[in-house]
């Protein structure tokens, strides 16, 4: 499997992932949504709009939009309701998997500019911050799993994606929110 290959797993997995964390997160009141929890972040709101402002970030400089740069950090909380935050993440997960279907093996060592405030813009390539978004994404994920277990919702399963065995599962979920593996 190639590089770019698997990044694009890894955008779909990530979508999978955020569907089905924000819809167990849907069964959650208001209250509980936002309650303070154990955590690096104090609550479920707060970890789940820090995934979605970090996606926001690295997608931006993937791009090479120019966009909001260190700035987009502002706002902590953009989404403090969960159906707003949900629809929010569905369109940057949309954007992510739609930018590494177009990548291509020579796309890889393309220089992407950080902002990184006071430590200046950086440079990196897109195979260097790829892997880095994804496993930013998982661990606040897993954060929420832990968390959300706190709660009266099952937390859902989120390791189970790309063995071949678990196509059956994840295809229609997929298919759901408009995405395939081919």
């Amino acid at each position: 499997m190639a590089m770019v290959e698997h990044f694009r797993d890894m955008a779909l997995n990530n979508a999978w992932s955020n569907r089905r964390l924000l819809a167990a997160c849907g069964e959650l009141s208001d209250a509980a949504f936002t309650a303070a929890r154990v955590s690096f972040f104090p609550s479920l709101s707060a970890t789940l709009n820090h995934i979605l402002i970090v996606d926001w970030y690295y997608i931006e400089a993937l791009e090479g939009t120019g966009g909001r740069g260190y700035a987009i950090f502002d706002n902590e909380i953009p989404f403090p309701h969960l159906g707003e935050l949900a629809e929010a993440q569905a369109a940057s997960d949309r954007k992510l998997v739609d930018f590494c279907a177009r990548l291509r093996e020579t796309d890889l060592d393309r220089r992407v500019i950080l902002d990184r405030a006071e430590r200046g813009m950086k440079e990196e390539t897109v195979a260097s911050v790829l892997p880095h978004l994804f496993i930013h994404q998982i661990h606040h994920r897993g954060q929420a799993h832990a968390m959300l277990s706190g709660t009266t919702v099952k937390p859902p399963q989120l390791d189970e994606f790309f063995l071949f065995e678990d196509h059956a599962a994840t295809l229609p979920e997929l298919a759901s929110i408009g995405l395939s593996r081919d």
